[in-house]
């Protein structure tokens, strides 16, 4: 169906994915992961023909004066296309979490209580920039058994559509309804609206992108939705500490990769190691073209690295997602006040101590509240490939039914079962 009459169109995909969502509940596990299977052969067979449409509308971004970060989403390079192609193989190899019962018990009553995992139905994902998120949610929508409505942003549409051209012969390859994965093929904003009212055909909104584009989804949205707005996360050095070690995963966590939500925006340093550890990192970060933005004491411990570019840090400085070559710092004089500061200013995303000492650990990973905490590791591994989940959906900060990297289960959900032999209640 060309879209045209807008409302009309989204009103029928989501026809199209509810009818899908009930074939795909019922679809064997040999089937979805051949579906995915071929699609991981697809992505490398045709990886040519994409990057060839990938890179006009990295070459149109570009020439739009659109944001460094933002073009770099839009890359879906040979490795990006790698990466998910091999994601889909690895939720190929998954146990499947449909149809699975557990805490079966039996009652007093002689009746046996248990909980079944179950597909969420239609899950509807509005997301900016990056395409190989196509493939990701495409993945795993295939395997939990669901339906989906995928939305992305115009800088990407004609990527998009190509991979999603490859999602639908894949399903058709395996005797599955081609419209269990569809992609609004529309830039027209009125297309967000439409989904976002689309209560009886959508179970579940997922937002994946800037914090205007989530802002409005959860302010508008008919339906459940799965969602984090920013990506403050810290690294924290600790008192005890390996320094080598933190030198290296702090360095990791900033600049292995700056657009990222999970990249390293806030350093916070133990005053009985910023002597040591301050000058070294600036003088690390300053290499990779990092400003730093810091509190007085740190101020004064980096002024002397040579090229280094340190201003004052604002108030709000604490609060920012940058996503880009800057990072705040602060000096703290105990574990206690690292926390405070972790919670007061963070995102609930992704946090990280690095730290010899044991308690220190286990006290982070107690009372920092946020959907990851990590101990001696860095926040680039907040991620649902790098978690054992094949590929994620995306991040939830929410604390009700999915939290961190959403995967395979976060698209699901449990009913209660019950198993009886003709029980009467007294």
């Amino acid at each position: 169906m060309t879209p045209t009459d807008i409302p009309v169109y989204m009103a029928h995909l989501g026809e199209q994915a509810r009818a899908a969502s009930r074939a795909m509940a019922r679809a064997p596990l040999a089937a979805r992961n051949a579906a995915l299977r071929e699609l991981a052969r697809l992505l490398r067979a045709e990886t040519d023909a994409l990057q060839r449409v990938n890179r006009g509308e990295v070459e149109a971004a570009a020439a739009a004066g659109t944001a460094a970060a933002l073009v770099d989403r839009l890359r879906l390079t040979p490795a990006v296309i790698e990466t998910v192609a091999r994601g889909c193989e690895q939720i190929a190899a998954m146990p499947d979490p449909i149809g699975e019962i557990s805490e079966l018990e039996r009652q007093p009553s002689g009746i046996q209580v248990g909980r079944m995992r179950v597909p969420l139905g239609v899950f509807a994902m509005v997301f900016e920039s990056r395409p190989n998120v196509t493939i990701e949610a495409a993945s795993l929508a295939i395997k939990s058994g669901n339906a989906a409505i995928l939305r992305g942003g115009s800088e990407a549409l004609a990527t998009n559509l190509a991979l999603a051209r490859l999602v639908e012969r894949a399903l058709a390859g395996a005797g599955l309804p081609g419209e269990a994965v569809q992609l609004v093929a529309t830039a027209d904003r009125a297309a967000v609206g439409c989904l976002l009212a689309m209560r009886d055909q959508v179970d579940v909104m997922i937002p994946r992108g800037g914090k205007g584009l989530i802002e409005r989804v959860a302010a508008e949205a008919k339906m459940p939705v799965i969602k984090h707005l920013d990506g403050n996360c810290h690294v924290y050095v600790d008192a005890a500490v390996d320094l080598q070690m933190a030198l290296a995963v702090t360095d990791n966590a900033k600049t292995q990769k700056f657009s990222p939500c999970n990249a390293a925006e806030s350093l916070l340093v133990h005053a009985a190691q910023a002597g040591a550890f301050l000058p070294r990192i600036a003088a690390m970060l300053t290499a990779k073209g990092v400003e730093l933005r810091c509190d007085e004491r740190a101020l004064a411990l980096v002024r002397a690295v040579p090229g280094v570019r340190a201003l004052p840090a604002q108030e709000s400085d604490w609060f920012e997602e940058y996503l880009a070559p800057i990072i705040s710092v602060k000096v703290v004089d105990s574990l206690d006040e690292a926390i405070a500061h972790v919670n007061r200013y963070g995102s609930h995303h992704t946090d990280a101590i690095l730290t010899s000492h044991h308690g220190s650990a286990m006290r982070f990973l107690r009372e920092v509240d946020s959907a990851s905490v990590m101990v001696n590791a860095s926040t680039r591994f907040a991620d649902g490939f790098e978690y054992g989940l094949g590929a994620e959906i995306g991040i939830s900060t929410d604390k009700l039914h999915a939290r961190g990297p959403v995967g395979l289960e976060g698209l699901t959900s449990q009913k209660w079962v019950v198993l009886g032999d003709g029980e009467l209640r007294s």
